[in-house]
């Protein structure tokens, strides 16, 4: 099956994310505390978008 255009376009989106979360883990070490407990609470937030869109493309969603 080929992929499409926008196919594409969303897999770099994740492309994206991935490289984003591998240089925040890469910048953890040089943070202090207060700094990684905002950039966690940010995170936490995110995370309930990121597992609705995944429920919704496991279920197929429309």
């Amino acid at each position: 099956m080929a992929a499409t255009g926008e196919l594409i376009r969303l897999i770099n989106y994740v492309d994206d994310i991935t490289t984003t979360l591998r240089r925040i883990s890469a910048t953890i070490p040089m943070m202090d505390a207060d700094e990684r407990k905002k950039l966690a609470e940010h995170m936490r937030s995110a995370t309930s978008n990121f597992t609705a869109v995944l429920s919704q493309l496991e279920k197929g969603v429309q």
